[in-house]
């Protein structure tokens, strides 16, 4: 029987988080995970710190923002590989309206470190931006899937990954302060699992309800954009003339199959606001893991406290999982409370 700290289900951005969270404070842990339907391989990786659509600023929206900078930058460094991108992200104006909203935001003190008042005219050729953009400072983008790759590989060559899918019905609660599962002992089990957690014995309840995004990618030589653009979707620059086209919201389906309705719905989008020629050259699906009140999952199961939960990111969990994974780590080892917002327990009723 090897004993360990914790044990983390899943290795999507919360599980990677938290993971961090234990490997600087000294904690022995174990990951199990199938790396299969991860949305966090599909998500783009921007990291922007505005709510577009209404110009404002999300929940704990600036602390949540320096924090995963600072996170992935150190992340970056660690495992010595390439991951982060400075962009910055040009907001193309739909209407006189849209555009005077702009400017009355990016007077706003908790706005104006984020939004130029100056208006955007270099865009690209490309784009139809007869109102011009408005830009958003300080974003990056961060290449998930290097990260979580290397990551991985680390944890491998320390014997602390398991590449198996994780049976909830072999747990063992030995005590209030221990679990076994198989040939692991441990305090506690974390569960990162995405929109897996419906298939959790233990915390199927919550309403995670799940949101189905597609993007395609294309590439389009004479599009010459180096700055991501949001309209009502994203161009996101991929480099070598490609880019990143999304995403869709379908709170219906709940897999990771293409659609071709998703894929005319993004073309459509697309031949609105750029005029030049594009192949589409790839489609990806995920679930995006969302609760219905746009905030996260977090906490201890009020049954059996050796159970903890880091899920509900929704479309922003680039930005919210360092966050949201330290604050469940100082409960967990400090008894630090969590925010009422954020907290499970929130759901009495679902347990």
């Amino acid at each position: 029987m090897k004993e360990v700290d914790y044990i983390v289900v899943g290795f999507g951005l919360a599980g990677m988080a938290f993971c961090e969270q234990l490997e600087r404070n000294g904690h022995s842990f174990v990951v199990i995970d199938k790396q299969t339907e991860a949305a966090s391989r599909v998500a783009a990786g921007l990291i922007n710190p505005v709510i577009l659509k209404r110009y404002t600023m999300p929940w704990q929206g600036e602390e949540q923002f320096d924090l995963a900078k600072a996170f992935f930058k150190r992340l970056q460094n660690r495992l010595e590989v390439e991951a982060i991108q400075e962009i910055p992200v040009y907001k193309l104006f739909a209407s006189v309206e849209d555009q005077n909203n702009w400017f009355e935001a990016s007077d706003k003190p908790v706005l104006s470190r984020f939004l130029d008042a100056t208006l955007k005219t270099d865009v690209s050729s490309a784009v139809d931006a007869r109102l011009h953009c408005g830009e958003v400072k300080e974003t990056i983008r961060i290449h998930l899937s290097k990260l979580l790759d290397a990551y991985r590989v680390k944890l491998q060559e320390k014997g602390r990954y398991l590449n198996e899918s994780f049976e909830h019905d072999a747990l063992v609660f030995d005590s209030e302060s221990a679990i076994t599962y198989q040939t692991l002992k441990a305090k506690r089990i974390l569960f990162a699992e995405g929109f897996g957690i419906k298939k959790n014995p233990f915390l199927n309840k919550l309403p995670l309800v799940g949101n189905k995004g597609e993007y395609i990618t294309i590439a389009a030589p004479d599009l010459q954009m180096t700055k991501a653009l949001k309209s009502s979707f994203f161009i996101i620059p991929l480099g070598d003339d490609l880019y990143k086209v999304g995403a869709t919201f379908n709170w219906l389906e709940k897999d990771c199959i293409p659609t071709s309705a998703a894929r005319e719905e993004l073309v459509q989008k697309l031949e609105a606001v750029i005029n030049c020629d594009y192949k589409i050259m790839d489609q990806e699906a995920a679930v995006r893991p969302t609760t219905g009140d746009r905030r996260p999952l977090l906490g201890v199961h009020p049954e059996y406290p050796q159970l903890a939960l880091l899920n509900g990111l929704g479309t922003r969990g680039t930005m919210m999982a360092p966050y949201l994974a330290e604050q469940l780590y100082k409960h967990l080892e400090y008894n630090e409370p969590l925010d009422s917002d954020a907290q499970i327990l929130r759901f009495p009723k679902k347990f």
